[in-house]
């Protein structure tokens, strides 16, 4: 009868685990998906060396073009290149950027304008920071002493637009709209995107604040757009528009503050016009200017109403927060990223 061999458990499971570590240092690392973004109309000129540019700086990179109903040669261009050519059928960068974000998949998103103008050499660096740093959002903040690539107009509206967001949001970025980003994929499917044009930017700078995401911003080159490429950036026209944003986020993400500010106002108005009839009806016992009073009661009203609108809605925005802070917890975080790369 043979004779049982009796096996110690402690050396059975030292031996598995010792086994279990040999095999995940034989295998390799697995690589992180980046995925290089570039929204386009009609830059025939300069997409092929753009995508050349980031195939060269990030060669493991999948780059896709989403041609936003060029005229010219974009699209072949920019498939000649190389890239996975898509199209945009709504017209404006917001509208393609959603797009953008809901179709491709990866781990590490790098969106690029296709004019040139940015700094394909530092792309390494941006998605390094945000691997290794943990972070959700890198911007690329454009640095420049070449006039026509940043023209005084464009540097003195984007100095006021972002200290307008600084001050209401928070002072986290010097370069509010910057197009040169890298996003983890908790950001991009966590992303609200509303806007339609180049208002976009403002919101992804919101969108970080007001979920309180790790980001930072990195200094990169800003350059001349190629000779025969044209902006489609309006000073005014995109200023305004921008404006605006900046003020329905101000709405819709701090309504208190929002209508808090609309309720002092009106409180105001109507003190200012209603204290001469107060100080009438004290020294007269008479009301003589019902119209003034009237209007004044009617400012005061609409304050206490814009109050508890402003009330209410703080608790409707708190609960969209969360909705969108679920959704950023549904994703793999940057722990994650860290460990694909093998650090």
């Amino acid at each position: 009868m043979p004779l049982a061999v009796q096996t110690d458990p402690t050396a059975a499971k030292a031996r598995a685990l010792a086994a279990e570590a040999r095999n995940a240092q034989a295998a390799p690392a697995a690589v992180i998906r980046t995925a290089v973004l570039i929204p386009c109309f009609n830059e025939e000129t300069a997409i092929g060396q753009v995508v050349a540019d980031f195939r060269a700086a990030l060669p493991d990179a999948a780059i896709y073009v989403y041609d936003n109903n060029s005229t010219d040669r974009t699209r072949q261009a920019a498939r000649e290149a190389g890239a996975v050519v898509r199209t945009a059928a709504l017209q404006g960068k917001g509208n393609v950027m959603r797009l953008m974000f809901s179709d491709v998949e990866a781990d590490v998103y790098l969106l690029v304008d296709g004019d040139g103008t940015y700094e394909a050499g530092a792309a390494p660096r941006l998605v390094a920071a945000l691997v290794e740093e943990g972070l959700d959002m890198v911007t690329g903040a454009r640095v420049s002493d070449i006039k026509a690539a940043y023209r005084p107009g464009h540097r003195i509206g984007n100095r006021v637009l972002t200290g307008i967001v600084r001050a209401v949001f928070g002072r986290r970025f010097r370069d509010m709209l910057s197009g040169y980003r890298v996003f983890s994929r908790r950001f991009v499917k966590s992303f609200p995107a509303s806007s339609a044009r180049f208002e976009v930017e403002t919101e992804l700078t919101v969108h970080a604040l007001q979920m309180r995401l790790p980001a930072r911003e990195i200094d990169t080159l800003y350059g001349a757009r190629a000779e025969g490429s044209e902006s489609k950036l309006h000073t005014i026209r995109d200023g305004i528009r921008i404006l605006r944003m900046i003020g329905l986020l101000l709405r819709e993400e701090r309504p208190l503050q929002f209508f808090g500010g609309c309720a002092a106002a009106a409180f105001l108005l109507a003190g200012a016009m209603n204290l001469p009839v107060v100080l009438d009806y004290m020294a007269t016992g008479l009301v003589p200017r019902f119209p003034t009073l009237i209007v004044g009661v009617g400012l005061g009203v609409t304050g206490l109403l814009s109050l508890a609108c402003g009330l209410i809605l703080d608790c409707v925005a708190r609960g969209r927060l969360e909705q969108r802070r679920f959704a950023y917890l549904a994703q793999p975080g940057p722990g994650a990223l860290r460990w694909l790369s093998g650090s």
